[in-house]
């Protein structure tokens, strides 16, 4: 036995868009609904446009969109003629009379030619992105970003765009922070180039969101939302300090092969760049796989071997061992490398000042990091992001130390050619000096007892 159910209602039988709710006043009370509301030629004009075969769409489409790209304002029928040359008479009428019934073309008797009215610049400003490559997500951002900054300076800014840039943004950020939180090295080689693009692209719109928040707006939501963007871009600019300690522990976990310099990341790279990995197996498995069986009767004989063999007995009344002198031992203490000290004492012989009113100068990355192996230069740029960093001014010790030190430093993704002996290239970037109120507020953090740290 079946229950009935009873059928659910045709929603396409609705005859208003109130119909669909629960309660029918519920609608004019969403404010996106409302401002839908008021775009009803648009969304006709849409509907229109778009109704029918993908072929008959095109036709449509191109028609229109090459008609809205013409830099004259009116159109007579040799022109037409003239335009759209390619196209079969038939085709061109049928285009041309589905433009003219939803009021994306008008014809006008008296001078007998055609103008595109108001409504058909709005849907050619809706369709504009149509005639371009297809975006990827940082271009989507991109046309966001320069959508706000364009109209920012136009004075025309909608709340609207707003919140799609402030969803992408979050978007980008639960992205790259997935990809560090995965600690997979090819997620993040992956996610560096588009997280460099949308670091670039966030400071160029930089001065347009700030504009926007200073600016007086009638509107609360605009400066809301606003101040929301703002802290979203603060967000992803934060994370580039997290994606480059990611970069760096996925760096020393790299495995090197031998004496032959190759790492796991190389044979990895080499690996998903190989057209064919099935090549690599060769002949291995040119000999068939010989099986062994073993009967049930060898399986019985074995197990009951294993139970009948003699076992040791556990002396349960053993007591203790006597007891015996301790030998004499040594404590090892683990001390930090000889470089870190040597950075904190060349950051503190930068800072020093000639006189009462020079400030030191900003000095290259390279000019910290540079000396000696390659391992000590490599050491030395790993040690560069503890430099402010808020946990480890905590610490006592070197570690603490090099945290609260007056200096801040900043690398980009170039690199630099520098005359070294051990190393080629390096990260380009630099180390700036921190205010003397905020040098004095970064040592003021030393926990208790910390004076006299530099001792290893």
């Amino acid at each position: 036995m079946i229950e009935a159910t009873p059928s659910s209602p045709d929603l396409s039988d609705s005859p208003s868009f109130e119909s669909y709710f629960r309660e029918p006043g519920l609608a004019p009370e969403q404010p996106l609904a409302w401002a839908l509301g008021q775009r009803l030629d648009l969304i006709d004009a849409l509907r229109g446009l778009f109704n029918g075969p993908q072929a008959l769409v095109r036709l449509r489409l191109w028609v229109f969109m090459a008609l809205a790209g013409q830099p004259q304002a009116r159109f007579s029928r040799d022109d037409l003629n003239q335009l759209f040359h390619a196209l079969l008479p038939e085709a061109l009428d049928s285009a041309l009379k589905r433009l003219r019934d939803i009021n994306l073309l008008t014809w006008d008797a008296t001078p007998q030619d055609y103008h595109l009215p108001p409504l058909a610049q709005q849907v050619h400003g809706l369709l504009a992105s149509l005639t371009s490559a297809p975006a990827t997500d940082h271009d989507e951002m991109a046309t966001l970003l320069a959508q706000v900054a364009g109209a920012q300076q136009l004075g025309l800014v909608d709340t609207n765009q707003l919140k799609h840039l402030h969803a992408q943004l979050a978007r980008l950020h639960d992205e790259f922070a997935e990809a560090i939180a995965s600690g997979s090295e090819s997620r993040l080689r992956l996610a560096q180039p588009r997280f460099d693009r949308a670091l670039s692209l966030v400071d160029r719109a930089g001065q347009a969101l700030t504009a926007l928040i200073r600016a007086e707006h009638e509107d609360p939501r605009l400066e809301r939302e606003a101040r929301a963007l703002g802290q979203d871009q603060a967000r992803l600019l934060s994370m580039a300090s997290q994606f480059t300690r990611a970069l760096q522990q996925a760096d020393r976990q790299r495995v090197t092969l031998g004496s032959t310099g190759l790492t796991s990341s190389d044979v990895r790279r080499w690996l998903q760049d190989h057209p064919a990995l099935y090549e690599l197996m060769g002949e291995a498995l040119s000999v068939p796989v010989r099986p062994v069986m073993v009967s049930q009767h060898d399986l019985v004989d074995v197990a009951e071997g294993e139970f009948e063999r003699d076992r040791p007995v556990a002396d349960g009344m053993a007591g203790l061992p006597p007891r015996a002198e301790a030998g004499d031992g040594r404590l090892d203490v683990l001390s930090l490398p000889e470089e870190l000290g040597q950075m904190i004492g060349l950051f503190d012989r930068w800072f020093e000042r000639k006189a009462p009113d020079e400030a030191p100068a900003e000095r290259p990355l390279h000019e910290a990091v540079l000396g000696g192996r390659f391992a000590q230069a490599a050491y030395r740029l790993q040690l560069m992001p503890l430099l402010g960093d808020a946990q480890a001014r905590t610490l006592k010790g070197l570690t603490g130390d090099l945290a609260r030190s007056s200096w801040q430093w900043q690398a980009s993704a170039q690199h630099l050619a520098v005359d070294d002996e051990a190393v080629a290239l390096i990260s380009a970037g630099t180390l700036t000096p921190l205010s003397p109120e905020a040098a004095a507020e970064a040592k003021a953090e030393a926990p208790t007892g910390s004076a006299g740290s530099h001792s290893r």
